[in-house]
């Protein structure tokens, strides 16, 4: 399969975030699995300072944003055997940050423009074209936009994955045209966005409900985001994508983050000889000012000073953390409230908290390594990537029971010694004191168990490779990789609208009186497979219409292969076996069994002294 990563940010090279460890890990896993893979990116100040001798310089196409056309550069890099694309544009691109600007929404419209208008020039063009968050959300609009009229792109599908619903790309109704160019009808075909009396687009929001498929970050985040204490205003939206959603947990370098490796940490170690973690915990003690006690359970926070974090649960229990005797390494940079008060305890219990601003991924890793347990009472995570990194270094969890640390740690049971971490389900200073004092407790109290917990978390895998396996079953669903043997989506849909047009007409002559006047039902269908693609079926009193687009109010979704869709409207295959066997979704009002038959008749009813007559017709079709 031929996937194109888009990401606004990609380490080594741009980095802000865990989107660029995402966009650094997941690509290399996907071509192990069997994939070409390819990335493309921003050409940042920051990638020309540190890398620009590496990269070549392919050519200098054109991009075309509404009115205004211009040239950019195309380059061309390499990490871990993946191909990076750049697009560079100074004018966007060479600046100290990579976000932050006033025009930040004109910078990734160009870029998510330049995407689709530069894919004739790379290596291949792409099945799948897998975008993150907002900032890339454009190049999904981009794309079905433009598969109206360019076919070298019909057989394109889009991923769009959610890493953070909090940032959603909102701007002013008037950017629709203006700053994206996008024709003033995608404000109600999916991006228009009233918010506390404004008429507003949301970027993310046409972007989930345009792709093919839409992935969050792991499965509790794709749970959560049904709910409006997590959905940021677009739980709605997730409603209706249900059926095409998937949560799929992150994962990191497995090799980088090996303590039995890892050049960036003082002492190396292992699970049959924990030795240098010992001296890793002396080392940090050191560098940080605290009281160098092997003895005190030290424990760490590395994330951003930030509510969202935890770090207000942090502030509220940390004279309780004090009492309680443990040391604590406080290592971010953030709000200034939470700054200043952390750098004024530090004067207040100068042997037990360390603090530090000056962020560096060296000493994240020596942390890492030198700490007992790590905090990470994030009120919200998506995912979480630093509590995996914690782990690999034996350092036990102690987090939030939310998004991807719900999915990522099993918290301990004192009654069968299982788990691999500490958790707290409800989000207060209480319960995060209490997973502490618990973890204390272990610590002192059972040196032995506590050691298995942090045997267990070294152990644990957090390889790229089972979470890519599930993006190249979700890539699969939506991608046709029968070769030239297949079909096109625009044959599929014919052929299909074609039998359900001439069953629907056989059941309108024996059952058209028994319906009211405002008779109407809408399915919406993805096929699977050969022919992939999604269109809805209108059924009315007067007839039948089917129309090669998504339909986001429909009254329900099935997904199933052609050939079962086939099988259905024939009446060879039942409805109901292949729902039960999993060959097919469902969603919306017909989940039940009874429901089903009910809203799918005009697709596959027979009178049985006619079942063999139309089979027959129906194969003749």
């Amino acid at each position: 399969m031929k996937i194109l990563f888009v990401t606004s940010e990609c380490a080594p090279f741009s980095k802000s975030g865990g989107l660029a460890d995402v966009a650094y890990s997941l690509p290399p896993a996907l071509k192990e699995a069997g994939n070409e893979v390819a990335v493309i990116t921003p050409l940042y100040q920051c990638v020309r300072e540190r890398f620009g001798g590496a990269l070549e310089f392919v050519c200098s196409p054109a991009v075309t944003l509404g009115e205004w056309s211009t040239r950019c550069g195309l380059y061309r890099g390499e990490s871990c055997g993946v191909t990076v694309w750049f697009v560079e544009y100074n004018d966007f691109y060479d600046r100290p940050r990579l976000y932050g600007y006033d025009d930040d929404a004109l910078r990734f419209a160009f870029f998510s423009r330049a995407v689709i208008d530069l894919l004739p020039q790379l290596d291949f063009m792409p099945q799948i074209l897998h975008c993150n968050d907002w900032e890339t959300a454009p190049a999904v609009l981009y794309l079905k936009n433009d598969q109206a009229w360019r076919r070298d792109l019909q057989g394109i599908r889009s991923v769009y994955t959610i890493h953070n619903i909090a940032y959603q790309g909102q701007f002013g109704a008037e950017e629709l045209e203006r700053t994206f160019a996008l024709p003033g009808g995608w404000y109600e075909g999916g991006l228009g966005y009233e918010y506390e009396g404004r008429s507003d687009i949301n970027l993310m929001k046409g972007a989930i409900l345009m792709a093919d498929a839409v992935s969050t970050v792991s499965e509790t985040y794709a749970r959560e985001l049904h709910s409006p204490a997590f959905g940021a205003g677009l739980e709605g939206v997730m409603d209706l994508v249900e059926r095409k959603t998937y949560g799929i947990l992150n994962g990191i370098d497995m090799a980088l983050y090996d303590p039995a490796t890892d050049p960036r940490i003082p002492a190396r170690f292992s699970v049959r000889d924990r030795a240098g973690k010992a001296k890793c915990k002396a080392f940090i003690q050191k560098k940080f000012g605290i009281a160098v006690e092997p003895e005190w359970p030290l424990l760490c926070s590395v994330a951003r000073l930030v509510e969202q974090k935890g770090i207000e649960l942090i502030k509220q229990v940390l004279p309780g953390l004090m009492r309680m005797g443990v040391q604590l390494i406080v290592f971010g940079q953030g709000d200034s409230q939470y700054v200043d008060y952390f750098n004024w305890a530090r004067t207040q219990w100068p042997e037990q908290l360390g603090v530090s601003t000056e962020f560096s991924e060296q000493t994240a890793s020596e942390i890492f390594a030198g700490a007992d347990l790590y905090l990470m009472p994030s009120r919200f995570e998506p995912c979480g990537l630093s509590q995996m990194m914690a782990m690999r270094y034996g350092t036990v969890p102690i987090v939030h029971e939310t998004g991807g640390l719900k999915d990522s740690v099993r918290p301990y049971s004192a009654f069968d010694g299982m788990g691999d971490g500490f958790s707290f389900t409800n989000y207060s200073a209480k319960a995060l004191y209490l997973a502490v004092e618990a973890a204390v407790k272990l610590y002192f109290g059972d040196a032995a168990t506590f050691r298995t917990l942090g045997d267990r978390c070294m152990s644990k895998d957090f390889s790229w490779t089972k979470s890519a396996g599930i993006y190249n079953k979700m890539y699969s669903d939506i991608v046709d990789e029968s070769g030239g043997d297949g079909m096109s989506f625009a044959e599929a849909f014919e052929e299909l609208k074609k039998r359900y047009r001439k069953l629907y007409a056989a059941f309108l002559r024996k059952h058209g009186e028994e319906l009211p006047e405002d008779y109407r039902r809408v399915v919406q269908i993805q096929i699977l497979g050969r022919g992939t693609g999604v269109f809805y079926v209108e059924f009315r009193k007067d007839g039948l219409n089917a129309v090669p687009t998504t339909y986001h109010d429909a009254d329900a979704a099935l997904a199933a292969s052609f050939d079962n869709l086939c099988g259905m409207a024939d009446g060879t295959v039942s409805a109901d076996r292949l729902f039960m066997n999993g060959q097919m979704r469902v969603e919306g009002n017909i989940a039940k069994s009874a429901e089903l038959r009910r809203l799918l008749a005009p697709l596959h009813r027979r009178v049985n002294r006619n079942t063999k007559k139309e089979s027959k017709s129906g194969q003749e079709d």
